[in-house]
């Protein structure tokens, strides 16, 4: 059984899919907390099945680094196999990364190496990209260059708004993090290898 702490910044809907296959007895993963650095709408997801949450928000720390520090220890108490970052809004420093590196996975709506960072949707719609998608990779220090575990393309539709491309990525999204994570569960996707 593939046990994992999820931190998220907003509303959840990655999680709540995750949640929802974690219902099944046959998939062999188990969420032991949901954390956030805020607090985010999401976490209701968490309450309902039962599972506990934690906020750990920057705000309250004199660094960074502090702030990452207190986070680390809030999921090393939990004892994951692996973290997964499920719309984590914030970049983690390497002190954080180092701690649990590789078994750290991140979601971006975007087919990386194109369009890191936070507004992967816009610019890929600025960019006038054809196709985009959503890429499942392991966190590194670096913002969203870490190596990729899985990647899922779709067509950018002629004169989509961005709000419909990320509800479009979203769907794609959910099917796709079930698939991984199980994956992962059954050392059918070895983050080890995929790291060296």
């Amino acid at each position: 059984m593939l046990s994992l702490v999820v931190l998220i910044s907003g509303s959840g809907s990655n999680l709540r899919a995750l949640l929802d296959a974690c219902q099944n007895p046959m998939f062999p993963v188990r969420v032991l907390a949901v954390g956030s650095d805020k607090p985010a709408s999401g976490l209701e997801h968490a309450e309902l099945f039962g599972i506990p949450t934690f906020v750990v928000e920057p705000g309250q720390f004199s660094s960074r680094e502090e702030w990452a520090q207190a986070l680390a220890e809030q999921v090393k108490f939990m004892n994951p196999d692996l973290v997964l970052l499920a719309g984590f809004m914030k970049v983690l420093p390497e002190s954080f990364v180092a701690e649990f590196y590789p078994r750290i996975i991140n979601m971006h709506p975007s087919l990386l190496p194109n369009f890191p960072g936070a507004h992967a949707v816009r610019d890929a719609l600025a960019a006038g990209a054809s196709t985009t998608g959503a890429t499942i990779h392991i966190v590194d220090a670096g913002v969203d260059t870490g190596p990729v575990v899985s990647q899922r393309e779709i067509p950018v539709r002629p004169g989509i708004s961005e709000s419909e491309l990320q509800e479009e990525i979203k769907s794609i999204e959910r099917e796709q993090l079930v698939s991984v994570i199980e994956k992962i569960a059954k050392a059918e996707i070895k983050l080890e290898e995929i790291a060296r």
